[in-house]
């Protein structure tokens, strides 16, 4: 399973969320969720949760 595989598993807000938890953190603009990932979650894209995230699932 690759990690966009895996991003989907756990769910795109979670991830976005665990980046963002780590941003707040350490302030190092490597832990800040990436924009697409944030653009993703805010159009509802969340992975295997609802049916589509980087992949489509049935």
């Amino acid at each position: 399973m690759g990690p966009l595989a895996l991003a989907d598993l756990i769910g795109l807000d979670v991830v976005e969320a665990v980046g963002n938890s780590l941003f707040e953190e350490f302030r190092e603009p490597l832990h800040a969720p990436p924009p697409i990932l944030v653009h993703m979650v805010e159009v509802g894209l969340l992975g295997r949760k609802s049916g589509r995230g980087f992949f489509e699932y049935k």
